[in-house]
């Protein structure tokens, strides 16, 4: 029975799409349950792949194809998810603040926090303070996260916590920041709860910052 999710963890690993969805449906025919097609099949495969990712193993184009081949399985399982399995992690939302239109490394990083178990809400790029504000106010997140590239842009970032901090926001939720001219020092002095220069990583600190780990 466990070499069926271990085949499911190692196709995603290997981002066989089709042979994600043929064996995550195999395992539904076969009595396995939705959650443990996820935890044990999908999410097992993308940790593998965060860790191989963070230690320099794989790099962004292997990432991406094996978040492709977890997708194929989550069309699959979504409809046959409780909304608890499906964020049992909690609710991360995240966006490219304003002025920033680039999107790969948001778009890891949400593929991955989804691949370890949360609901994550993808704001988009060009995301100004407000749309943040109001994201966290219906989704109720416990954490956000900002992308930025340009230092020109990293700038937004400390105007997101202050429109926070003025709808009496900020301590409901853990920020998370990065991006390629983000650093640990700008994200303590902006105020943010954690920094991250990666995906993996991002995912380790979003655990870190909610006590998983």
């Amino acid at each position: 029975m466990e070499a069926l999710m271990n085949e499911i963890a190692e196709a995603l690993y290997n981002g066989e799409a089709e042979r994600v969805a043929e064996l995550t449906r195999r395992a539904l025919e076969e009595g396995f349950s939705p959650e443990e097609i996820l935890n044990r099949g999908l999410i097992a495969g993308m940790e593998r792949v965060g860790k191989d990712f963070r230690d320099g193993i794989l790099f962004v184009p292997e990432v991406l194809i094996a978040a492709h081949a977890m997708k194929a399985g989550m069309q699959i399982l979504r409809p046959l998810l409780t909304e608890s399995a499906i964020s049992g992690l909690g609710t991360f939302v995240i966006g490219t603040v304003k002025g920033d239109l680039h999107d790969i490394g948001k778009n890891l990083v949400a593929m991955m926090m989804e691949g370890a178990g949360f609901k994550v809400v993808d704001l988009g790029v060009d995301t100004p303070p407000e749309k943040f504000v109001e994201a966290v106010k219906s989704h109720n997140p416990q954490i956000l996260g900002m992308s930025a590239l340009l230092t020109t842009t990293m700038v937004e970032m400390r105007r997101v916590i202050e429109t926070l901090k003025e709808a009496g926001l900020r301590d409901r939720v853990r920020i998370l920041v990065g991006g390629a001219p983000v650093t640990q020092e700008y994200a303590d002095e902006i105020g943010a709860d954690g920094y991250a220069p990666n995906a993996s990583l991002a995912v380790e600190k979003a655990k870190e910052l909610l006590g998983l780990k």
